[in-house]
């Protein structure tokens, strides 16, 4: 797994400084043009480790989560 930097350009995404094997899955999280997304290494690496775990089918689903949740009555 790796992170990559890139800027969208004509409905594209351009990587910045590398590229991808053709035909590779990606994620891509995006921010809102006046923000800022900074990770230290250890977030970077947690961040790295639950991606991981979701590859692997280790989490938990929208309608899992809202069962979950307390009723608001």
């Amino acid at each position: 797994m790796q992170v990559a930097t890139g800027t969208v350009v004509n409905g594209k995404i351009v990587l910045e400084g590398g590229s991808l094997t053709e035909g590779s899955v990606v994620t891509v999280v995006t921010r809102g043009s006046d923000e800022s997304f900074l990770l230290t290494e250890t977030q970077e690496s947690e961040l790295l480790a639950a991606m991981t775990e979701i590859e692997r089918g280790e989490y938990v689903s929208l309608e899992e989560l809202l069962q979950s949740l307390p009723a608001h009555n």
